[in-house]
């Protein structure tokens, strides 16, 4: 008689399991609701830090031991962006809803690399929503990716590809001699850079080009570097505008780049990090005209959408070129008209991951249950929270803005003879207090205390509470004393 073999992880008590599984969910739902009550970050003491340095498990732990630690050690001493107090980077809150969709699509485990299955069809809904957002044509093809650092390696790769044609795939760049440039303004994303890098073309083959005192690219001086890297012998193939600049929030014009990109047959490409799904709401998507003659863009749901990290998308518009610069004759991969190999053409086909998480599950959930006007809502309060931060800016005589505010990004500063020094050790400060987390950013060769607004939790009284420390912090740095003593 054969010995049965029994390597299974499930558990020996479902039910054992499903009461514990309730606990962490009620722990995580608590996390949520009392936020406020929490810092928005704290530096972790040494002894937590050290209890991650435990050598490899070989037996089991039980799983509440675990899930106490968890609780203990990990969640305190997160980064802080669910936070309403979170006014640093751009990063989205996440959402309960969005919580429990990546519940679902964790239990559900699919590998939505390709195959005859229904997250497909979900993916392909967000696509189609996608479309429609933009208003990009049917045949456009979309794909979920980590994040805009990915989605723009990959707007690149498809505008060499469309410059080279697809022999490139295999006989690489230098093939025919051609040296491609593109052209992003100096205010662009580092990851622009990155992606020229990891193409192949190389760093210096991006052309930086500077930017007015808004924030946007400088037509002129586009129009003149293409003009002059024609004259050189080298092709100019691709534009990368930018919806929602890191520092400040600009946007570059757009209808005028799609212009120049038009005239001089290039690839536009817009990297619209966070700053492209501000389509959603009315009073902020005239701003974005143009987007919609793109010939691919780059955004995040999980920005301003507040879907759960992560959910970055790309959208291009010639989709048969998407397909034609990824797309693989693997035997492995081949398809059929029945059967799991089904369905096709897969997303595998239009990035390089085969292995790929259901991404699309938890945006679906957030477009669904809070809708695109409600979405707008919270992209539309962002902005006005940061004009009034703006407003009550300009009515303190200690502080000054140093960037206009384009959308919802507000840069400035506390008065000083020494005010690098000062903004800088506000912004320490700040963060270590755990009222309120804001970054720095160099505007104009100063030091800049910058504010950036996506939490859709962040409300008027967690503005206020950055200005009053600020202030506080800020006249203890140059007096000694708090700004409360101070008055």
């Amino acid at each position: 008689m054969k010995k049965r073999l029994n390597h299974t992880l499930d558990p020996s008590d479902w039910d054992a399991l499903r009461t514990q599984g309730h606990r962490m969910l009620d722990d995580i739902f608590d996390y949520m609701q009392y936020l406020r009550e929490r810092p928005v970050w704290q530096p972790a003491p040494q002894e937590v830090r050290d209890r991650f340095r435990e050598p490899l498990p070989a037996k089991p732990t039980d799983i509440d031991a675990i899930h106490q630690a968890f609780m203990q050690d990990v969640l305190p001493y997160s980064v802080g962006n669910a936070h309403p107090g979170f006014m640093g980077w751009v990063q989205g809150g996440g959402t309960p809803v969005g919580m429990l969709a990546e519940m679902l699509a964790a239990g559900l485990n699919a590998n939505v690399g390709g195959r005859d299955q229904i997250p497909l069809e979900v993916e392909r809904q967000v696509l189609r929503w996608v479309r429609e957002l933009f208003r990009f044509p049917e045949s456009a093809s979309g794909l979920f990716v980590t994040g805009t650092s990915m989605a723009n390696l990959i707007g690149v790769l498809v505008a060499r590809t469309s410059a080279l044609g697809t022999g490139v795939r295999k006989t690489g760049l230098l093939a025919d001699g051609t040296r491609l440039t593109a052209y992003a303004s100096a205010a662009a994303h580092s990851c622009v850079k990155q992606a020229m890098d990891l193409s192949g073309l190389g760093q210096d083959a991006l052309r930086s080009i500077p930017f007015n005192e808004h924030g946007e690219i400088d037509v002129a001086a586009l129009e003149s570097a293409i003009a002059a890297d024609r004259s050189k012998g080298f092709k100019p193939f691709l534009i990368v505008g930018t919806a929602g600049t890191v520092d400040c929030g600009a946007i570059d014009n757009l209808t005028i780049l799609a212009d120049v990109a038009q005239r001089e047959d290039l690839w536009f490409h817009i990297d619209g990090a966070y700053g492209a799904l501000a389509v959603m709401a009315p009073d902020v998507a005239p701003r974005l005209a143009g987007i919609e003659r793109a010939d691919s863009i780059a955004f995040d749901f999980h920005k301003w959408a507040q879907v759960q990290y992560d959910a970055g998308f790309i959208l291009v518009r010639d989709g048969q070129m998407h397909y034609d610069t990824f797309a693989s004759p693997a035997a492995y991969l081949q398809r059929e008209t029945r059967g799991l190999a089904a369905n096709s053409p897969w997303p595998c086909d239009f990035g390089p991951d085969l292995s790929r998480g259901f991404r699309a599950l938890k945006t679906w959930f957030a477009i669904k249950a809070y809708g695109v006007e409600r979405l707008g809502k919270v992209i539309s309060g962002n902005c006005a929270l940061a004009r009034y931060l703006g407003d009550r800016i300009t009515t303190e005589p200690m502080l000054e803005l140093l960037a206009p505010i384009s959308l919802n990004i507000v840069c400035f500063g506390f008065r000083s003879a020494d005010a690098d020094r000062v903004n800088n050790n506000i912004v320490i400060a700040l963060q270590e207090s755990g009222i309120a987390a804001p970054s720095t950013t160099v505007i104009n060769g100063r030091l800049a205390i910058r504010v950036a607004l996506f939490n859709h939790r962040t409300t008027v009284d967690d503005v206020d509470a950055l200005l009053r420390a600020t202030l506080d912090f800020g006249h203890a740095e140059t007096t000694g004393t708090s700004h409360k003593e101070h008055e």
